[in-house]
């Protein structure tokens, strides 16, 4: 299993900027792609990012342009800077790593969520 520690949630007045971080460790593991999802009151949980191993990212319409996804390779560590953000974006941002265990087992695991809420 991966473990996921996700950092840097907050507050923060719209037009602002956040950076969320995630850091997965464990053993004899690789990552194929990571994810950020969010979860809004009330709404189900939805994609708005993603970069494969390939670095190829994808972004939901919303957030395009607002954010970006990175991933630091040698640290395991994924990235979502968020800029220009607006009370929409308010929401519990979770981090979803896909990939393989010992090179055979497909894992897919989740962070604890951090709190992102911008006030307008």
């Amino acid at each position: 299993q991966v473990q996921l520690v996700e950092s840097g949630g907050g507050w923060v007045q719209a037009g602002g900027s956040l950076r969320l971080s995630c850091a997965a460790s464990g053993s004899d593991f690789s990552i194929t792609s990571m994810n950020w999802y969010r979860q809004a009151p009330g709404k189900q949980r939805e994609r708005v990012a993603e970069i494969a191993d390939t670095g190829r990212t994808r972004y939901i319409d919303s957030v395009r342009g607002r954010f970006t996804i990175s991933r630091d390779y040698a640290k395991n560590t994924g990235f979502l800077e968020m800029n220009n953000l607006k009370p929409e974006d308010t929401g519990v941002y979770y981090c979803n790593v896909e990939g393989l265990l010992y090179d055979t087992y497909e894992y897919d695991d989740w962070g604890q969520g951090t709190q992102v809420t911008v006030s307008s």
